[in-house]
């Protein structure tokens, strides 16, 4: 078996979740049992609708908080009926506005807030308690009661004290006691005077041999645990980021990425690791060597493959693309920036932007301030799969890709790239000069001679490229990238004893 460790997951998920999704897919085609392990609390979604959201199997998920529990990672299933049953004060009133609903006690002064998974399931994903003016308890399902929160006030606040989690048949199969930062877990036979602990625990409780396998996605708080108790197993981490810092670098000191900084201290304790370029791969062994006094094993294998290369009959003309998280390290205004100022020299050029996250409502304000809305388009989340075979250009603004999915998914339907030269996703995928342009780049350069440079390239790619070679140029590119081949490269880091 293969465990994989990663922390969260979120709707509008990163780079590391959407890598460990291609992961389970190599995986299941190569017939190798896989689980994903995921270690936060998901108070306000179920997890299932989260990994199922982007295409994990719910077999192949496990939540550390339900794994002491009897319950399996499945969708809410229990319904407004189930939970009515349960009550035993029956006087009450009940409205409901899309996914929030109310039930009203007209001689108490209490109430219960309930929220449901869409607008017209009936199906209960939290119930909320408040009385006098307090919130007591939020309970939490899908097809049973799972946990429970308690609260009581504090200094004006409603103070969280305890989550009991639940077997299937209502009994309780373990607590954790909270104050603040601080918490306990208390299970019939030991108590776990940490989180770190509980994840310890949970890692032995998977008795573990020889022939396993953990791959831990990232180490922030269970990095330790998992080393301290992975017994047998082999051990690896993936790199998924720039893994040091070139600013600060000597010739006897090198500062480490802070996330792989534990990791890369107990190198001895592990027995590889995982990058997606074999430029990192290169980078790593050198400065392990130098700075280290030992080599350990690097795999290079790319975080994502290509099913198929997607071919296009028409592109729509001096169309451009760019797909990302909408978050302030990928520089979407940067891109917008870029467009507008290329649409002087190049005015026929559009610019659509597909993802989502916390910038959104920045980057409209952004498009109206440059009365840019007739020429940029903030899509949203979209399919991408038959989406880029569309345009003729995609466009990146981030100034750090460790491998960059969406560079790949673009090559892969034929899409020259313009991107800053910055490791080590975006020279993978661009050729300088073959099948698009790397802008040059430091950090002391202005912002706006970051945006300068973006839009020079745009000029460049639409008035003086060959167009077509540039995209035959990307499809060449995108083979080496083919799930067959991505397949081989997974068998020599699970073959590798």
């Amino acid at each position: 078996m293969i465990y994989n460790f990663n922390l969260g997951i979120g709707w509008a998920s990163s780079g590391v979740e959407f890598a460990q999704l291609y992961r389970a897919r190599i995986f299941r085609r190569l017939g190798q049992p896989a689980r994903f392990i995921f270690t936060d609390m998901f108070p306000r979604d179920n997890i299932e609708h989260l990994t199922a959201n982007i295409g994990y199997l719910d077999e192949e998920i496990i939540w550390l908080y339900t794994y002491f529990t009897d319950f399996h990672t499945a969708p809410v299933t229990y319904t407004l009926s189930d939970f009515l049953s349960t009550l035993s004060d029956m006087d009450y009133s009940l409205s409901r506005t899309g996914k929030i609903g109310r039930i009203y006690y007209p001689h108490d002064d209490k109430f219960i807030t309930l929220y449901f998974s869409d607008e017209k399931s009936e199906n209960l994903h939290r119930v909320e308690l408040v009385s006098g003016g307090n919130l007591i308890r939020k309970d939490y399902f899908t097809y049973g009661k799972v946990y429970s929160e308690y609260y009581a006030p504090l200094d004006g606040k409603a103070h969280l004290y305890l989550r009991r989690f639940f077997n299937t048949d209502g009994t309780a199969a373990y607590d954790e006691i909270i104050d603040d930062d601080e918490v306990m877990f208390r299970f019939p036979d030991r108590i776990l005077y940490s989180k770190e602990e509980l994840v310890g625990y949970f890692v032995q409780s998977l008795h573990l041999s020889e022939e396993d396998t953990v791959i831990i996605d990232r180490t922030t708080g269970i990095g330790q645990a998992i080393l301290e108790n992975a017994g047998m197993a082999a051990v690896g981490i993936a790199v998924h980021a720039d893994h040091y810092s070139a600013s600060n670098i000597t010739e006897d000191h090198i500062l480490w990425n802070n996330y792989y900084e534990y990791s890369f201290d107990m190198v001895r304790h592990l027995n590889f690791f995982l990058v997606s370029t074999d430029a990192q791969k290169h980078k790593m062994e050198e400065q392990f060597e130098k700075y280290i006094g030992e080599v350990p094993a690097v795999y290079t294998v790319p975080v994502g493959s290509l099913e198929k290369l997607v071919r296009s009959k028409k592109r729509r003309p001096f169309s451009v693309i760019t797909a990302s998280r909408l978050a302030s390290e990928k520089h979407i205004d940067w891109i917008i920036e870029a467009v507008c100022a290329a649409r002087q020299e190049v005015p026929e050029i559009t610019l659509d932007v597909c993802g989502e996250g916390r910038e959104m409502k920045s980057l409209r304000k952004l498009i109206a301030e440059r009365d840019a809305s007739s020429f940029i388009r903030l899509l949203g989340q979209q399919d991408m799969s038959e989406l880029y075979r569309d345009y003729e250009l995609y466009l990146s603004g981030s100034t750090s890709e460790g491998f960059g999915l969406s560079l790949m998914e673009a090559v892969g339907s034929g899409l020259p790239i313009i991107g800053f030269d910055v490791p080590y996703g975006n020279p993978t995928f661009i050729d300088d000069g073959k099948n698009g342009y790397l802008v040059p780049v430091d950090d002391n350069m202005p912002i706006q001679q970051k945006i300068d440079g973006l839009r020079d390239a745009l000029i460049r790619f639409f008035r003086e490229s060959d167009r077509a070679a540039f995209s035959e140029a990307s499809y060449k590119k995108a083979e080496a990238f083919l799930t067959e081949k991505v397949m081989e490269q997974w068998k020599k880091v699970i073959d590798r004893k």
